[in-house]
């Protein structure tokens, strides 16, 4: 017999006697969920309303299903707030206590990015924390707590003392005060963590009414193609000819790109206390131009003077960008050593400063004359416009072509006095509490030195539509924004953070329908809940990693190891709840890099495009091939990837036992990715990522059929009923049979290496044959290769997209195969391998008609 102080004893009997509007109860310092405490110590300030005594769905403009969706689960959610005496611009409260329970959240470590965390009880969060997901197995339920928007106010939770879950609220201005708010968190519950993310964000929307859901949107076409972006390949240093030569060797590779991002090093920029007319020089790596002002929205001189149809110059030194990017690195670390040396009172320096200068020197002459200008040819076309036309002419298949920009124009925003339909001034910068404890940034310190040109909130629109517009004009189809949290440091004389975001992000939408088909955009360093509620009325996509590191910046050596498990972490967890809202994005990586196979195993699966940032010459078309088709297209899953619920409350970066698995679907089946992400995370005292070496070993893991969360669509959930599924592992090239009761499939799995498996429903023809198609094994995706599928009494017929080496599992020797209506021979092995070659062929769209028949 229970003790009597044994909450469980009696819980059969108490679930049985709720209502489904008695799913919250706070009362006597308990905040309980269907009649369980969660949250006890709750302060006497602190109220909780349910869904429906707060949010009028007759005020939003959700459409009529997802209303009827909201409305009908209403019950599984609610809205905390809390009151003060003193009304003040930033308030702290703490919402009760929990401990000795497991949790799942996402936090920001740096202002522009978030990642995830586990823990066991309050004092566990980290600062700026987005979300807190709260395992109740006593229930088997989960319950999240999602800090939001309300008023001009911005909201998110910190750790307290004693298990304490504090919650922080801020205006971003001394002038916006409160001291009151009825719903200033959603909290939600529900049996399944996937659909809780749909239903919590879902309620958040029609509440707030401020953005829209992925599923009310149209995504940008390039999600399913190939890319490449120019950042890795030269950052500052871009210009025409880089460009140029950079897509013709994808081309000549055999994988023509089907969109470019041109990146950062574009731009009119210059920095205060130069020639306010003419471009800064000299700009190799990110954090040159972190000080630097727009000063005209047209391109750079190095793209202005570009001159139409010259691109027939073939001395152009594709060894020159590398070389100016390790010499800047170089230069770079000099400059930290000379940092850290007057930190450490070292008196002489004579000695660093002379490496400073000899490393200068070499710089210089690697930049050697005049920065490289395309040749001029009288009568073409010049400039931008000149140079999109060219690209677009030479490369048929180039169907995007983006640039970048910063959310405020450049890092440094907009010149005061240098565009003259625009009014700005330099912005002093100021971090809120909770940003200041997060990870040093030299991004961040680079915005706070130089400030900020903030344009006017009423001429937001003003800015993009004429920036946006002239790019439209020249042929260019959309625009990376990046730096998107930056307007929450110059928020002071413009109504707080909240109001001048809410100017900013619709003069953004406005103009992105008006000159980019709407969806034009990628969104980037926006991993911040205002982000989310404020800006994405319009915006679709979105990055859900911080930035390729090809090596670790602050000098470890494993960086270029741990770093990539750190990447991929950052993508799965945060693809939880962004991917309610913004197509994921998992960022480029470098096809030669060490951990290239690593990447380019999960951008395989991950549902968003896959493009790299490979420099000039520094390819592995192999491995490209593995994941892109000969027209740029790819061969992407249905969804979008997310860790498997047995991660979910586990640390698969640093706790020596936990192997990353993420689920996603094709259309004929599902498939998991297991990746060893072991070797390195967050240290809270450190206030940064590091390494784990302890932590970098095999890791033995366990997948499972049911890993495969197949209700999450609504096309593939008919396959969780399957008696039997074939599975095939890509790189060990082994195919098993499985079923729902069978034990788990084991593996161990070197540090940074994985494996995909795909799982495809058994289907019985006739009276004794089992069959299966696993599509093209040559491709990392293999389950994606497969368009159409067809099942007859004695026969299956199944579209296939790519060339290689098609596999399907059957238990007999099929009579016949014909490719496409002609007879063509296979080979068949008592193990149930049913293999034969298939060529693309352009003139099909790469698409191969098979019929077997037994």
């Amino acid at each position: 017999m229970a003790p009597p102080d044994d909450t469980t004893a009696s819980l059969p009997k108490l679930l049985q006697s709720l209502t489904s509007t008695e799913h919250f109860l706070l009362s006597n310092g308990k905040f309980s969920i269907k009649g369980f405490p969660l949250l006890s110590d709750v302060p006497e300030n602190v109220t909780f309303s349910p869904f429906s005594s707060i949010c009028n769905p007759s005020q939003s403009s959700a459409p009529f299903p997802l209303l009827h969706r909201v409305q009908s689960l209403s019950p599984r959610g609610g809205f905390l707030g809390f009151h003060k005496d003193s009304p003040s611009d930033s308030l702290l409260n703490s919402l009760g206590k929990f401990t000795d329970r497991q949790f799942l959240s996402i936090f920001r470590f740096k202002t522009w990015w978030s990642t995830m965390w586990v823990g066991n009880s309050g004092s566990d969060l980290q600062l700026e924390t987005q979300w807190v997901l709260l395992n109740v197995p006593e229930i088997n339920s989960y319950l999240i707590i999602i800090p939001i928007i309300e008023t001009g106010f911005r909201s998110s939770l910190h750790p307290g003392k004693n298990g304490e879950i504090m919650i922080s609220v801020e205006s971003g201005s001394t002038k916006v005060k409160s001291s009151s708010f009825k719903a200033i968190a959603y909290v939600h519950v529900s049996e399944n963590p996937y659909n809780l993310m749909k239903e919590a964000y879902s309620a958040i929307r029609v509440h707030l009414n401020t953005f829209r859901l992925i599923e009310e949107k149209s995504v940008p076409s390039l999600v399913d193609k190939f890319g490449w972006c120019t950042w890795d390949a030269f950052y500052l240093t871009v210009e025409p000819a880089g460009v140029w030569h950079g897509v013709n060797e994808f081309a000549e590779g055999g994988i023509a790109p089907r969109f470019l991002i041109i990146d950062d090093g574009w731009q009119s920029i210059n920095l205060d206390g130069e020639n306010p007319n003419e471009d800064a020089k000299r700009l190799v790596l990110g954090g040159s131009q972190m000080t630097g002002r727009l000063y005209r929205l047209d391109e750079n001189e190095k793209f202005r003077n570009y001159k139409g149809k010259s691109m027939v110059d073939t001395n152009f030194d594709s060894k020159k960008p590398k070389m100016l990017i390790s010499k800047a690195i170089e230069l770079e670390h000099a400059e930290k050593d000379r940092e850290k040396a007057i930190g450490s009172g070292e008196s002489d320096l004579k000695g660093i400063e002379s490496r400073i200068e000899g490393v200068k020197r070499e710089l210089e002459a690697i930049f050697g004359g005049e920065e490289n200008i395309s040749m001029c040819c009288e009568g073409e076309k010049t400039g931008m416009k000149g140079f999109v036309s060219d690209l677009r002419e030479r490369f048929e298949g180039l169907d995007d072509i983006y640039v970048w920009h910063a959310l405020c124009g450049a890092w440094g925003g907009v010149r005061p006095g240098s565009i003259t339909n625009l009014r700005s001034k330099i912005v002093a910068c100021k971090l809120s509490p909770g940003l200041c404890g997060t990870m040093d940034d030299l991004a961040v310190d680079k915005i706070v030195e130089g400030g900020i040109g903030v344009v006017d909130p009423d001429q937001a629109g003003e800015l993009y539509d004429s920036m946006h517009s002239y790019l439209a004009s020249v042929g260019v189809t959309g625009v990376k924004v990046d730096v998107i949290h930056s307007l929450e440091y110059a928020c002071e004389e413009y109504g707080g953070r909240v109001e001048l975001a809410k100017a900013y992000y619709k003069g953004l939408s406005d103009s992105i329908s008006k000159n980019f088909n709407g969806n034009g955009l990628i969104s980037s360093m926006q991993q911040c809940n205002d982000f989310l509620f404020l800006g994405t009325n319009q915006i679709s996509m979105g990055r859900v990693g911080d930035d390729f590191w090809f090596q670790d910046p602050n000098g470890d050596p494993m960086g270029v190891y741990w770093l990539q498990g750190v990447h991929m972490i950052h993508c799965a967890y945060n693809s939880l709840w962004m991917g309610q809202i913004i197509k994921p994005d998992w960022d480029m990586f470098q096809s030669d890099h060490l951990c290239a196979k690593f990447h380019a195993g999960s951008r395989a699966i991950c549902g968003g495009p896959v493009y790299v940032s490979d420099s000039l010459g520094c390819h592995d078309f192999k491995l490209l091939n593995k994941l892109v088709y000969p027209d740029g297209s790819i061969p992407k899953c249905q969804h979008f990837a997310m860790p498997t619920r047995d991660c979910l409350f586990k640390n698969p970066l640093f706790d020596n036992k936990t192997v990353l698995k993420i689920w996603n679907f094709n259309k004929y089946g599902g498939v998991i990715g297991a990746f060893n992400c072991q070797g390195a995370g967050w240290d809270p005292n450190q206030r940064r990522f590091k390494g784990f070496p302890k932590c970098y070993n095999p890791i033995s893991a366990s997948i499972h059929v049911t890993d495969i969360e197949w209700d999450q669509n609504p096309e593939t959930a008919h396959m969780a009923s399957a008696e039997e599924y074939v599975v095939y592992l890509n790189l060990a090239q082994e195919l098993a049979l499985t079923a729902p009761e069978f034990t788990p499939i084991q593996l161990t799995l070197q540090p940074s290496s994985f494996e995909l498996f795909s799982f495809i429903p058994i289907k019985k023809l006739g009276f004794n044959v089992k069959f299966a198609p696993i599509g093209l094994t040559n491709m990392f995706n293999n389950g994606g290769t497969i368009q159409e599928l067809e099942y007859y009494e004695t026969s299956v017929e199944i579209k296939v997209r790519g060339g290689g080496n098609f596999l399907a599992y059957s238990n007999v020797l099929p009579t016949m195969c014909l490719l496409n209506d002609a007879q063509e021979r296979f080979e068949w092995s008592t193990d149930g391998k049913l293999r034969l070659d298939l060529a693309w062929d352009e003139g099909t769209g790469g698409i191969s008609v098979l019929q077997f028949i037994f």
